[in-house]
């Protein structure tokens, strides 16, 4: 576990070069609530989230990780991801802040897709 990064990842870095590849302007982990990967526009927070880490699937992961070693730990800590992430968007959208999250394989093949995304959410926030 000591060696996963949950800065400058692949996924990170892939966004960012997506990002900046658009002459979008952004922050990397600004120190605000839940700490986003980016900041864009100071209104949009992204986060890129890793299927496993983040519980993509959340039910057909969960039956795999039952048949696995150590189960019990690793759906109470997915499962607590799961729910920091639902109370990371609240308050984030508390403050006023659009939040984006997109999947890693979302990412990783459709990087387009996910700027396309980040464009209009810019331009339906006033």
């Amino acid at each position: 576990m000591s060696k996963i990064r949950s800065k400058n990842t692949r996924l990170d870095l892939a966004m960012n070069a997506a990002l900046r590849k658009e002459g979008i302007r952004h922050k990397m982990y600004p120190r605000i609530l839940g700490t986003p990967d980016f900041l864009v526009d100071n209104r949009v927070a992204v986060f890129c989230d890793s299927s496993f880490w983040h519980g993509r699937n959340w039910e057909k992961l969960r039956k795999q990780l039952k048949n696995g070693s150590n189960s019990v730990y690793w759906i109470s800590h997915i499962s607590r991801n799961r729910a920091r992430d639902r109370v990371v968007n609240a308050g984030l959208r508390r403050m006023g802040y659009k939040v984006l999250r997109f999947w890693d394989e979302d990412v990783f093949k459709h990087p387009e897709g996910c700027v396309m995304k980040i464009k209009e959410s810019l331009r339906e926030i006033p």
